[in-house]
């Protein structure tokens, strides 16, 4: 019967970000973030800022807090830099457990996998791995794509390429979940069709969209 169900979709792999799609770890960015910003002395790092660091790499977050910087950094203080920071971040998610997870998330999975879809992560976030031990998510899914594989950031497609070459399925037979303008260009950049979730969902020109994961209702249409 699940062969059959297979079949029927022109979808068959589901590429979700984690940060904001299945899990709310914001904050936590944020305030890591900001940590940083204050110890360098840029007072201008607002939430904001932080809304630009979405779906991108952490060096490339680091850019964007040292916009506001009044000198010039060495990539080797880069370096230094976004390491402090991811410090202070896996501080924080010392206290991560399955409360991080986003609404109903888990139950929308479960349904997407007894439709017979393959499900994955597409993340910068070299967190990946940990963040779905700790709040219960890995069992969902058969793959991760994430920082720790890859070396450009979105919107350039190679983590939902790597993904998709993970699952054994080609570009256009996959769907990928984004919160982030970055996010669903990349998809766009893959071959991929999109759909925005999240709270600028109506912002992002998704081939689909919704203002959660669990609030999607047609997607039957959107796999078919």
């Amino acid at each position: 019967m699940k062969k059959e169900q297979e079949q029927e979709y022109m979808i068959r792999g589901i590429i979700f970000d984690l940060d904001g799609v299945l899990v709310s770890t914001d904050e936590m960015h944020y305030l890591a973030w900001k940590r940083l910003a204050d110890e360098l002395g840029i007072t201008g790092f607002t939430r904001e800022d932080n809304r630009r660091q979405r779906g991108v790499s952490r060096m490339a977050s680091l850019e964007v807090v040292l916009e506001k910087a009044d000198r010039i950094y060495s990539e080797a203080e880069k370096a230094v830099l976004a390491e402090r920071k991811n410090n202070y971040y896996l501080e924080l998610l010392e206290n991560m457990d399955e409360s991080a997870v986003l609404e109903n998330v888990k139950d929308v999975l479960k349904v997407l996998k007894d439709k017979g879809l393959l499900l994955a992560v597409g993340s910068a976030s070299r967190n990946a791995p940990v963040i779905l031990m700790k709040t219960g998510l890995m069992p969902y899914l058969d793959k991760i794509s994430c920082g720790l594989d890859t070396t450009k950031s979105k919107p350039d497609p190679e983590v939902f390429l790597v993904a998709a070459e993970k699952l054994a399925l080609p570009p256009e037979e996959c769907l990928v979940v984004e919160d982030s303008a970055a996010g669903i260009q990349a998809a766009v950049a893959g071959g991929m069709k999109s759909l925005a979730v999240g709270p600028f969902y109506q912002s992002l020109h998704a081939d689909f969209e919704a203002p959660l994961l669990c609030k999607v209702e047609n997607w039957e249409s959107i796999l078919a």
